[in-house]
């Protein structure tokens, strides 16, 4: 399948370009950005060529992969889908609900296959562990939290992102911990506009939030950016009748290994057209509820 990689960043430059220049299932059409000189730089990086218009690159491929700020991602994407091209998209896949439903919308009337990278569903040992606890039956209370210090003293690549800085880990790491929720106790309750959330704002980024689920669990978020290096880490947990099962660490550089599996996941479903459980539809409903946290918080709506 003919790809195109939309995105100069780090996420692209460390993850998206080369897990498509070694994919064996891929061949990597082109690489597009914002700045044409970055995008010139990459696609000779990856041995591939450099498109100053977007829809250009749309039209010499079968399917494209995102790397962008999600309110670029999303229009971009619905111009990708409308030209007929499946969408590798990062998450989330916008920051509003209306952006988040047109693209959904979009794909959906194109008939074209999508998967999110939400990074935890396409690493084998906690995509294998969630497998596990979705077969179990009778979980009663669920706690996710995203303690990151990328805006709290480290030296990491993502603290120059002026959109992580705009929206906070409730809308980076957000996703990554509903993406292992809601799987395991099910949807938010409310459909469109989610009515089973709490939320409060912690120092910093960090935003606590309580959520019920149509299930009748509960479980309770809490993520932030702005804790220092010492005072990071990741933990989910899920108690029931089964007793307490943890999210299993990951192992060191497994993010391209991920990646590659989320390419195959999209192989697969424009293969086969069956949607897969983390496409579009799935990203548009990590937005809504993301968005209703926002409106706990008093915030105005996007």
């Amino acid at each position: 399948m003919r790809f195109g990689l939309l995105g100069t960043g780090p996420w692209a430059r460390n993850t998206h370009g080369p897990g498509l220049a070694e994919h064996p299932g891929v061949e990597l059409a082109g690489v597009w950005g914002r700045r044409p000189e970055a995008a010139a730089e990459l696609a000779e990086e990856l041995g591939t060529r450099p498109y100053e218009d977007a829809d250009a690159l749309f039209a010499d491929c079968d399917a494209v992969a995102v790397a962008l700020p999600p309110d670029v991602q999303a229009p971009l994407a619905v111009r990708a889908a409308r030209a007929g091209c499946h969408l590798l998209l990062d998450k989330p896949t916008a920051t509003t609900v209306a952006g988040a439903r047109e693209l959904a919308d979009a794909a959906g009337a194109a008939g074209v296959a999508s998967v999110v990278f939400f990074t935890l569903r396409f690493t084998p040992e906690t995509a294998a562990w969630l497998a596990a606890q979705k077969g179990t039956e009778g979980w009663l209370t669920g706690r996710a939290d995203w303690y990151s210090p990328i805006f709290g003293g480290s030296d990491s690549p993502y603290a120059f992102s002026e959109w992580r800085k705009e929206h906070g880990a409730l809308w980076d790491v957000g996703p990554h911990a509903l993406s292992v929720l809601l799987p395991t106790l099910g949807d938010v309750t409310g459909e469109e506009a989610p009515e089973g959330v709490v939320a409060a704002l912690g120092p910093g980024d960090t935003t606590h939030v309580l959520l019920r689920h149509v299930s009748g669990a509960s479980s309770s978020l809490t993520l932030s950016h702005t804790v220092p290096p010492q005072a990071a880490g990741v933990a989910v947990e899920l108690r029931g009748a089964a007793g307490v099962s943890t999210l299993p660490e990951r192992p060191p550089g497994g993010v391209k290994r991920a990646f590659s599996r989320a390419v195959d996941a999209l192989l697969e479903s424009a293969a086969t057209g069956e949607p897969h459980a983390c496409d579009v539809r799935f990203g548009l409903r990590v937005t809504e509820i993301l968005a209703a946290v926002e409106s706990a918080l008093g915030m105005p709506p996007r």
